[in-house]
């Protein structure tokens, strides 16, 4: 076997997730006022922020979605019970918008940011999910 047939390192994590967003000033205020991502830096036209140990980067740019789209593709961030329960409060007084109403094992809230990116906000992880799935499988599950 040749060596550009070898299998490469594997991805040790995912190193930070960047969205576009249309208008920083309202995304950097959902972020960190709404979510409470923790601000590192913010310059014209980006920001980094903290979502636990998970860096964000918010970043301008004048292409960026303007809706909600239909696919399921979205980005999923870890929660306590307790702020769950606040986020499930804002949602009920219209604060926040669901994209999507949970039907997965843990609780989850299916929101999006101002610029239509989808987030999900879950109690739960990994193990959680894997451990509910032998109780209930998804169709033609394999565990590794």
């Amino acid at each position: 076997m040749s060596d550009l047939n070898k299998p490469v390192a594997a991805v040790t994590g995912l190193n930070h997730l960047t969205l576009s967003v249309f208008d920083l000033e309202r995304s950097f205020r959902f972020y960190v006022e709404v979510l409470g991502l923790k601000p590192l830096a913010r310059w014209k036209n980006g920001a980094y922020l903290l979502a636990g140990d998970d860096w964000i980067c918010l970043s301008l740019d004048s292409e960026c979605r303007t809706s909600v789209p239909a696919e399921y593709t979205h980005s999923a961030f870890s929660v306590t019970p307790e702020a769950f329960q606040a986020f499930a409060q804002k949602v009920d007084a219209g604060e926040l918008r669901l994209w999507k109403i949970n039907k997965s094992e843990g609780d989850s809230l299916y929101l999006s940011d101002p610029d239509g990116h989808k987030l999900e906000l879950h109690i739960g992880d990994w193990q959680s999910r894997l451990e509910s799935l032998k109780i209930k499988p998804y169709e033609g599950l394999i565990l590794f």
